[in-house]
Formats: structure tokens, C-alpha cells, sequence
């Protein structure tokens, strides 16, 4: 057997025996918490980083993700690879090749959703170069076994990015994308300097699940000096049906916008109540509530956390639609760990996180890592 399959193979082995002894105990059985999987990064493997869930109808869960093999950096040569487990999340198979590298730089940062009318979407980064990434579609009718060709989402030109596990379709079956763009300094598409950091957000939207695109009415940049601008935005639907969105920042907080019809037209963003380092934090609704479960790195002095550094990791509930995060529980707090780009996935009693989980040795990015969290455990006081 080849040493990375050895190297990935033997932590999942390893947390599956965990698992099975933890619930053989009944005071553990209620409320776990426990990492079922790390992928770590070889000399072959550089990285393993950001990914997305889903469920088939088989009760299969798959998770797609970005396997680099020509270096780490963002712009490496890198393939989207799948795993997937049959048995709630607790063990994971080997990885087997999803899309191969067809791009001038990767293809990376996959989002996956289950589409109203029962078809699977599956979303990824197209990145030729420094002036050109471009998200894709694929649809598939099978559950998965057999993938569309990929279509661009626009025609537009330039630097999109859409991040993983970000793509939703709301209660009327609009679907909403949001995405951060990225102008162009110079005319050198392969040169580092022309990428400018500084990102607007902006939103599409579809009525026929995904068939056409558009553009939402308007799109934002911040409305502070900044060297991030508005970045990696995500989205989620609210119970009253509008549209909670936000963005990453360098000014101590994310940023939110709201939409109060679908996604066409949003308000002006401000600073919200999740502070945080430049870093993306992901939100979803808690099955059979109207709460709010965001995953990010909370730097709102609740914990202990290095400036400018994407740790602690917590779990955070708001009963308000997003305005106040009262109930928080710490996930990771290694203040030498780097965790960031988290998938969030409910099963019937327990939730899902894949996220990157590295630190100084292996590389902020490089390690990929699954956790399997009781809808109990989060419920504690």
C-alpha cells in the first residue's frame, strides 16, 4: 500500500475505534464531540483543504475537497477529490478523483447542494490565472454517480470567488451565490501582483435551478480604508424568509449585508456582532429551529486568542436572526492551530464540520480535518 494511503488511513482508524468505545458509554453516548478524520498533507499531497458535504438517498454521505499536488499555495496545481462514509460520519472511505486538474492554475473550493426537485448541484472554482477564476456548475440526476459538464455561472470576465459549501436555494427555490470579486492591477495574468486583494461582494441568483444567472442589483465594497475589502462572502435564509449575508474583514468583525427580496437588492454593509480575524465564519439554521449555527474564530474576548490568528474555532447559537451569538462553545483553542473554511452538515442527530485544521508544522491550510458533533453536545450548557 502506498505511504499516503497508510498516512491518511490510519487516523481515520484510529478515531473509529475511539468512536466505538465512547459510545458504548452511556454518560458519552449523549453528547459527543470527537475529530473522525484527519487528512494530513505528504511530500506527494502538499494540502487537503476546503470542501462540502451532502447526503444521498442512500443515506451515504460524501464530501468533496480540494487535493493539491504541486505545491500548497492557492495557486497550485490541485484536483477536487471525494471521500464518503455509511455510517453517519464516524468513518470515512479512501479518496477517489472527482474532477481532474483541467485548469491553468487548479480547481478547488466545492460546493455541494441538494436541489428542490431532488437533482444534486455541485459548484467548484475554475482558476487559470491571476485575472481568471471562474465558478462552475455541474447538476447530476443519478445521486452523484455521473456529474453534467460544467458550466460557467457568468460570462462576465475576471476573478470570482465562491467559497466552499456557500451556494444555497431558498424556501421559494431561488438559488443564491455569493461572491467575492477581485479587480486586476496590471495586465499579467500570471503574475501574483496583478491580483488585488481589496473584494467587493457581490450576489447571482437563479429561478431555474441554475439553468440562467443573474446579477443581483447591487453589489458593495467596504465603506472604511481596508486592506481586505469585502471577502469570501456567505448567505443564509432567515425565518421571516430574508436573506442574511456577510463577508470576512480585516477590521476586527465580519461584515453583513440583508435582502428583504430574495437576493435582488441588499443593504449597505456593516460591522455584526461576530468578531473575528481575517477569516471566513459559516452560518446555517439548526434542523427544526429557527436558530442560527455559525462556525468561525471568535475573537470577541469570550476566549483567550492570539491577534490575527484564525483560532479558537467555536460553535456559536443566535435565537435573534444573526443579531446576538449568546450561546458559544469552544471547538478548538491550539494557539498555534489555523482553522478556517469549515462545510457544515446536519445528519438526523449529530452535525458535521470539514475544515482546515493545520498549524505552524504542517502549514496553516494543509491538514484537512472532519468532526462529528452531537445536536446534544451543542445543546449543553
Amino acid at each position: 500500500m502506498p505511504a499516503r494511503l497508510v498516512r491518511t488511513h490510519l487516523p481515520a482508524l484510529v478515531a473509529a475505534i475511539f468512536t466505538t468505545i465512547t459510545l458504548t458509554s452511556p454518560a458519552m453516548a449523549a453528547a459527543e464531540n470527537v475529530v473522525v478524520r484527519d487528512i494530513e498533507p505528504t511530500k506527494e499531497l502538499p494540502r487537503h483543504s476546503e470542501g462540502s458535504f451532502a447526503t444521498l438517498a442512500s443515506g451515504r454521505i460524501i464530501f468533496y475537497y480540494t487535493q493539491f499536488y504541486g505545491g500548497a499555495a492557492d495557486e497550485s496545481p490541485a484536483r477536487i477529490v471525494g471521500i464518503h462514509s455509511d455510517d453517519d460520519g464516524r468513518t470515512w472511505s479512501q479518496p477517489a478523483t472527482i474532477v481532474e486538474n483541467n485548469a491553468g492554475k487548479n480547481v478547488m473550493s466545492v460546493s455541494l447542494l441538494r436541489l428542490a426537485s431532488g437533482k444534486l448541484a455541485f459548484f467548484y472554482c475554475l482558476k487559470n490565472s491571476w485575472q481568471d477564476c471562474r465558478p462552475q456548475m455541474c447538476v447530476s440526476t443519478d445521486d452523484g454517480a455521473t456529474w453534467s459538464a460544467p458550466k460557467n455561472m457568468l460570462e462576465a470576465p475576471g476573478y470570482f470567488v465562491l467559497n466552499n459549501d456557500r451556494v444555497i436555494q431558498t424556501k421559494a427555490g431561488r438559488l443564491i451565490a455569493p461572491l467575492a470579486f477581485h479587480r486586476s492591477r496590471n495586465t499579467d495574468p500570471h503574475s501574483s501582483k496583478s491580483f488585488d486583494p481589496r473584494a467587493i461582494t457581490l450576489w447571482l441568483y437563479s429561478d431555474d435551478e441554475g439553468a440562467t444567472w443573474h446579477e443581483a442589483a447591487n453589489w458593495w465594497a467596504i465603506p472604511v480604508r481596508s486592506g481586505s475589502g469585502l471577502q469570501e462572502p456567505g448567505v443564509v435564509e432567515l425565518a421571516d424568509g430574508s436573506l442574511f449575508s456577510w463577508s470576512r474583514t480585516d477590521q476586527g468583525a465580519q461584515y453583513g449585508f440583508t435582502s428583504k427580496d430574495g437576493g435582488k437588492n441588499w443593504t449597505a454593509p456593516e460591522p455584526t456582532s461576530l468578531k473575528s480575524p481575517t477569516s471566513p465564519a459559516s452560518i446555517k439554521t439548526l434542523p427544526g429551529t429557527t436558530d442560527l449555527l455559525a462556525i468561525f474564530n471568535d475573537h470577541s474576548g469570550r476566549f483567550p486568542f492570539p491577534a490575527n490568528k484564525r483560532t479558537p474555532l467555536v460553535a456559536a447559537v443566535s435565537s435573534d436572526a444573526g443579531q446576538t451569538w449568546p450561546k458559544v462553545k469552544l471547538i478548538e483553542d491550539n494557539p498555534d492551530g489555523w482553522y478556517c473554511y469549515n462545510a457544515i452538515h446536519f445528519t438526523k442527530d449529530a452535525v458535521l464540520l470539514g475544515y482546515c485544521a493545520g498549524d505552524k508544522t504542517v502549514g496553516g491550510l494543509n491538514r484537512l480535518r472532519i468532526r462529528r458533533i452531537t445536536l446534544d453536545w451543542l445543546r449543553e450548557s
